[in-house]
């Protein structure tokens, strides 16, 4: 009788995703969190070092970034005297990270190395969401009023301006061809870009749909957008920007990343919960929620680690913490 429970206890504790209205088993587990120290406020954006097996956290209301050891579970370092920042990239053919800062609009980088300061690019106002683009060795970053800068990562000198209609939030670059597509949600719009001209070439209105800031692409030729008014997940054609479906989903949110290896969506939200959408042959549906904490809605998901890294606010009781997320089965 006593190892007869013994393995019925066993069963449950590596079951922790189940949940407790006897409802189905939501597709992610919390492995581990790993405490960022004294961080309070607002934590933007993450970027990862697979060689190193380094995570950077902007830590927006420090004004620093955090280096976070994964394979250790520990803060290792800390990069202090930023300007609000915002969005990070890290660039493994130079082995740069970029670190762009909000209050200043300035562009700072670091040797992945040692983490020693190797540069600055002043943008001029409002510096956020950074993307790597490791074959053509360019750096992307959204800015100001309305603008995409491109960085050349061997010089580490902005290149070119490629100029739009209100302040980007996150955009993404098609792996299989030319184009990025990029929330404007002061404009209503998502925009097009041609990366071979470096001019937007299309526009697709979001009509009542509003406040769009999360955004990716499948595998399947389609781009995925978030709004928060209201709180919609919408699937867009590729070619033409027609509109595939509307489903909902959790509020406050602020990334979304797509599991090629399982067919899902994970989308992190600030009113406390990770929603999870599988596609099939009908289309994406909404299989499981994660319940989290109040405030985090941004996140990394790293296709190498198979891991979703959760940015979590510190609150009253507990600290600001990584939560490691672990996609089942």
């Amino acid at each position: 009788m006593r190892l007869h429970l013994l393995i019925v206890c066993t069963a449950v504790l590596a079951w922790p995703f189940v949940r407790a209205d006897g409802a189905d088993p939501v597709p992610l587990a919390v492995q581990s969190r790993i405490e960022l120290g004294d961080v309070h406020g607002r934590i933007d954006h993450l970027a990862v070092d697979l060689k190193r097996q380094r995570l950077y956290v902007a830590e927006l209301g420090n004004d620093t970034v955090g280096v976070v050891d994964l394979e250790e579970g520990r803060v290792m370092e800390t990069l202090r005297g930023l300007k609000e920042p915002q969005g990070i990239g890290y660039e493994p053919t130079t082995d740069t990270l970029y670190i762009a800062n909000g209050k200043d609009g300035s562009v700072r980088l670091y040797k992945g190395e040692d983490l020693a300061p190797v540069g600055s690019i002043d943008l001029g106002d409002d510096a956020d969401n950074v993307r790597i683009e490791e074959a053509a060795h360019r750096v992307w970053v959204g800015y100001g009023s309305g603008s995409l800068a491109v960085i050349d990562a061997n010089s580490r000198q902005k290149v070119a301006d490629i100029p739009l209609p209100a302040h980007p939030e996150s955009f993404r670059l098609d792996p299989n061809g030319s184009q990025i597509f990029v929330n404007l949600p002061r404009a209503r719009q998502i925009a097009v870009v041609d990366r071979a001209t470096d001019k937007q070439v299309a526009t697709w209105k979001t009509d009542l749909l509003l406040a769009n800031f999360p955004l990716a692409l499948d595998d399947a030729g389609q781009i995925l957008s978030v709004f928060r008014i209201p709180a919609r997940l919408a699937i867009f054609r590729k070619q033409d920007g027609r509109r595939l479906q509307v489903l909902d989903t959790c509020g406050d949110s602020d990334d979304l990343f797509f599991d090629s290896k399982r067919h899902r969506v994970y989308v992190t939200c600030g009113d406390g919960a990770i929603d999870v959408f599988s596609r099939g042959a009908n289309g994406y549906q909404h299989v499981g929620r994660l319940a989290t904490s109040s405030g985090a809605r941004t996140s990394l998901f790293v296709p190498e680690m198979d891991r979703l890294y959760l940015a979590v606010r510190a609150t009253s009781s507990t600290p600001a913490a990584i939560w490691v997320v672990r996609p089942e089965p």
